[in-house]
């Protein structure tokens, strides 16, 4: 069998990739480098003039002659080889008939854990959808908060109102539900520390992305300064990223993203790296119906998976069979491959909707965050 096309998509605010073969068998990934699709779109057209002719079940090693070729990498290069990826390990699991986590070592679990966010304009917005979702059947719960505009007010008043919502969404949902706080890289380092610290009586699960990925001197500073688990990563892609943030020793969850971090291939690796420091990995998952069904393949063959988000609903018609939330758990599938078919058809009903740069600014005029 060999690779006959590759084909890249662009759908609403997603980018999927579709690896054809000669054998017909067609495998379906997702690229998710979200802010910059067009870049990767034509980086996925280039990779075809090596893949295409190719056996399309040596996913290491075309991983390790596309990025070792000469030697330039980055994010573009490694979301077009993450939807590769995750396409070819969709063709695997067709032509054998298992689901791609019984080829990466069998489940560790029958499903997954996923949260719901908790996002308002107010405080009470955001304890109301936190206590909806407990009612639904979540068990955790990932607060964002910071309300419209909250970069033009005062550090004293936006680090005050996140600790009133987080305070206030752990006194709605009770001590038993798991919450999580995203900062969303926000904050400076020594904002970050205060607000951690006024939070860490609240019996934090997780807290995220206190500060901008550029530094792990900024994050190893935090992480020594506060008492809640720290998560981090979203933003790497590649193995050796994350190898020197683990070496840190300043994060207890880590967030690779199957679709910009190397797919099935290199996020193996990278649990696995975690696995042994006794890391959990919280994927960071965005996109489309065909990420959130790789992710679950990904998230059932790793012992130290913790949660990941729950998916969006939106483009679920663009598969024939999306998988569904119940009780706050997704089911892994038995189907081949990653366990959906894409509708080609379909595709066209969704127009690209390009990221759009937008600039938050303070109250005197500068860039935040």
């Amino acid at each position: 069998m060999k690779i006959d096309r590759l084909v890249p998509y662009l759908v609403d605010n997603c980018l999927l990739v579709l690896v054809y073969t000669d054998a017909g068998l067609v495998g379906v990934g997702e690229a998710g480098l979200w802010a910059h699709h067009r870049l990767v779109f034509e980086a996925i057209n280039d990779l075809a003039d090596y893949f295409v002719g190719r056996d399309p079940g040596a996913m290491e090693h075309h991983y390790q002659a596309v990025t070792r070729n000469a030697h330039f990498s980055g994010p573009i290069l490694s979301a077009a080889l993450s939807g590769v990826d995750i396409a070819l390990w969709d063709i695997l699991g067709q032509s054998v008939g298992k689901p791609v986590h019984e080829l990466l070592g069998g489940a560790c679990r029958k499903r997954l854990k996923v949260f719901a966010n908790a996002v308002g304009e107010t405080v009470a917005e955001h304890v109301e959808r936190a206590k909806a979702a407990v009612d639904s059947g979540y068990s955790s719960i990932r607060v964002m908060p910071f309300l419209p505009d909250w970069e033009r007010q005062n550090p004293s008043q936006y680090i005050g109102t996140a600790a009133e919502i987080v305070a206030s969404v752990r006194a709605g949902i009770g001590n038993d539900v798991d919450l999580g706080v995203e900062i969303h890289r926000n904050l400076s380092p020594d904002e970050a520390i205060t607000l951690a610290r006024e939070i860490e009586p609240l019996r934090i699960l997780y807290y995220e992305d206190p500060v901008a990925p550029e530094s792990l001197e900024a994050l190893r500073y935090v992480a020594a300064h506060v008492n809640i688990p720290i998560a981090f990563g979203e933003r790497g892609h590649s193995l050796f990223q994350f190898k020197e943030l683990l070496d840190t020793r300043a994060v207890a969850m880590i967030r690779p993203d199957l679709s910009l971090a190397g797919g099935f291939t290199q996020c193996k690796k990278i649990a696995a790296c975690a696995e042994a420091s006794f890391i959990s990995i919280f994927p960071h998952l965005m996109g489309s119906p065909v990420n959130m069904a790789a992710f679950v393949q990904f998230g059932a063959s790793i012992p130290n998976y913790a949660l990941m988000e729950s998916g969006s609903s939106r483009l679920d018609e663009i598969v024939d069979e999306p998988l569904t939330v119940e009780s706050g758990h997704v089911a892994v599938p038995d189907r081949p491959g990653i366990g959906i078919k894409i509708r080609e058809k379909l595709l066209s009903k969704f127009p690209y909707r390009p990221h759009k740069i937008t600039t938050a600014v303070r109250s005197d005029g500068s860039v935040a965050h």
